[in-house]
């Protein structure tokens, strides 16, 4: 059964989920800050323990490390929230 969060890209069109697009359009897509907390996230313990608990099947490798993020970031406030 595959996991609806490991869509690649072309599969979802916005990998912010429900976020209106009219708002997407106003975000800078590659700005520094996101920039910069994307590598700080990337080179966290946290995040290299969830890369290595879920790419048992090789299904993160072809992701980019903008998508990894996303997902990791997604997981953590979805597991927060219980």
């Amino acid at each position: 059964m595959a996991n609806p969060q490991f869509r690649s890209s072309s599969e979802n069109a916005s990998p912010l989920g429900d976020v209106p697009q009219e708002l997407l359009g106003q975000l800078p897509v590659d700005s520094e800050i996101w920039h910069n907390l994307k590598r700080a996230i990337a080179a966290s313990s946290g995040f290299e323990r969830w890369q290595l608990e879920r790419d048992t099947d090789g299904r993160l490798s072809g992701l980019n490390l903008d998508n990894l993020v996303r997902y990791y970031l997604r997981e953590t406030l979805e597991t927060l929230a219980y």
